[in-house]
């Protein structure tokens, strides 16, 4: 029998799909959305075609065709229409850009909640779930000192740090989002329902690539933290054992060329030998205070460069520098992928003009090869 599909829900259907098909991975999902642009000319396409593309195959091109479990999909968009999900296709506009830069970023993500996920300050704020008085103090002393700064704070959802770095959050009207390991039809652990609750009504989220009715299975926390390391400009890491979860995110963050904080502990606390191990090794910048974090992230200088941005507005800029700021007006910031592919200029003359446009204290930097006007 034919599938019949809603207008609104036939693209959609096929990003769901894409993801539950056996072997196409999110390395796999990005190499075909390359190809052919969004899902549904996937599924479209002969099999003939999809087994031509370098790193698809025989096997997974008839994986593909032969995939007809659309029900399942149907089931999913119900339940994202019921409790407005929105769902972030690796192609939308409000998908979280920073992790483009990362070659295992999710195809799907599914969003609940009204924070910027791609806003101009992230940070990520990770640590064990059983943290001391010391870790709780560091907390609220970090939150309370950049609830200036704008940023938005990305955690777990887990018990301690993460927790801590939630509540803190909201206490000094900062957004934050949770990234957690299942569905958006439950939270987990359990006693953070009223916390996600206050989350999402002070303008934060909760965020996820994995569908409804999926279980904070122990395999999906790894899998959670390269959202936690991805999505950021930096991750802060608060007591950590030297096998703590914490650990994986840091290094994935280091491994996405991100930057990565951990403070120090007492050399007999067990709990603080994962973030001296980071530092010892140097894997980790040693956070010291808080405002020698906002130094080396660049954000004390954001009011100057605006300022200065203002006095440069009748810099003469050439005919390179004009294309790169008119994309640069387009959305907050851009990755320099985005700025290579829109300005139909060669790597090394956007990175010329960049740096002009930098000099002049027109274009800010931000970590992850991210650009924004100043």
């Amino acid at each position: 029998m034919p599938l019949i599909l809603k207008p609104m829900s036939d693209e959609l259907i096929y990003q769901l799909a894409l993801s539950e098909v056996s072997q196409i991975g999110c390395v796999q999902a990005k190499i075909l959305i390359q190809h052919f642009g969004e899902a549904t000319s996937i599924f479209k396409a002969k099999e003939s075609q999809l087994k031509k593309i370098e790193g698809i195959g025989e096997i997974r091109a008839r994986n593909i065709k032969s995939f007809h479990d659309f029900k399942k999909e149907e089931e999913e968009i119900e339940f994202i229409e019921k409790y407005k999900i929105k769902p972030l296709f690796i192609t939308d506009k409000n998908y979280p850009q920073r992790l483009l830069n990362c070659y295992d970023s999710p195809t799907l993500l599914f969003y609940k909640g009204n924070a910027d996920l791609n806003s101009q300050k992230i940070i990520s704020i990770v640590g064990t779930r059983s943290n001391t008085t010391y870790a709780k103090q560091v907390v609220e002393k970090l939150l309370s000192e950049i609830a200036c700064q704008n940023i938005l704070i990305i955690s777990g959802m887990a018990l301690g740090v993460d927790s801590l770095a939630h509540k803190n959050a909201l206490k000094n009207n900062l957004a934050t989002v949770g990234i957690v390991a299942h569905g958006l039809d439950q939270i987990y652990p359990a006693e953070h329902s009223i916390l996600a609750k206050e989350m999402l009504k002070n303008n934060g989220g909760l965020l996820t690539e994995f569908r409804s009715k999926v279980k904070p299975d122990k395999h999906n926390f790894p899998i959670r933290n390269r959202i936690v390391a991805g999505i950021s400009d930096a991750t802060i890491v608060i007591e950590t054992d030297i096998k703590g979860g914490s650990m994986i995110t840091a290094e994935l963050a280091n491994g996405y060329n991100r930057d990565v904080f951990a403070v120090p502990g007492k050399l007999t606390d067990k709990k603080s030998t994962g973030c001296n191990y980071l530092i010892r090794n140097n894997k980790a910048i040693l956070f010291s205070s808080t405002q020698e974090f906002v130094a080396v992230m660049g954000w004390e200088e954001t009011k100057k460069n605006k300022s200065k941005m203002q006095k440069e507005l009748f810099v003469e800029l050439n005919k390179d520098e004009k294309i790169i700021v008119t994309i640069l007006k387009e959305k907050e910031f851009v990755s320099i992928d985005e700025i290579n592919l829109k300005s139909n200029l060669s790597s090394s003359t956007v990175a010329a003009a960049i740096l002009q446009l930098e000099f002049s204290g027109l274009v800010y930097s931000l970590p992850g090869k991210i650009y924004t006007l100043a």
